[in-house]
């Protein structure tokens, strides 16, 4: 008997915590792989895009999104990780993220897919030692 495959997009994302050192480069890896976890998820079409909101200054920032075949990273750079939190507790702040997608469809004004395959927290780490 034959089984259709059903692709469900944003049915559950994965919900991850990332932690990161207030002042410092970080980097979370994506990979997108088929169901049976070995093979690559071509994912070459795609456009990515990645955010991380502050709700105690309630700011958006935009993260840095490289793709490499299947491999999806997702960066925040010192610049942006530099602002986030301003005291010298062991977590100095806690943020909201994710990582969205747009598949495109071809025409018609239902023809894109828009996934939310990653949310998340990102937990700040304070940094004692100021920057070089």
């Amino acid at each position: 008997m034959c089984a259709p495959t059903i692709e469900k997009y944003g049915a559950s994302p994965a919900n991850i915590q990332w932690t990161v050192v207030r002042g410092d480069t970080a980097t979370l890896l994506v990979e997108f792989l088929e169901d049976d976890e070995i093979t690559a998820f071509d994912c070459s079409d795609w456009t990515f895009k990645a955010t991380a909101y502050d709700p105690i200054a309630n700011v958006l920032d935009n993260l840095t999104v490289t793709v490499s075949g299947n491999d999806v990273t997702i960066t925040a750079p010192a610049s942006v990780t530099k602002d986030w939190g301003t005291s010298y507790n062991q977590v100095t702040a806690e943020l909201r993220f994710d990582l969205e997608v747009i598949i495109e469809g071809g025409s018609g004004p239902n023809a894109d897919t828009v996934w939310t395959p990653v949310i998340g927290t990102i937990c700040v780490l304070s940094d004692m030692t100021p920057g070089l």
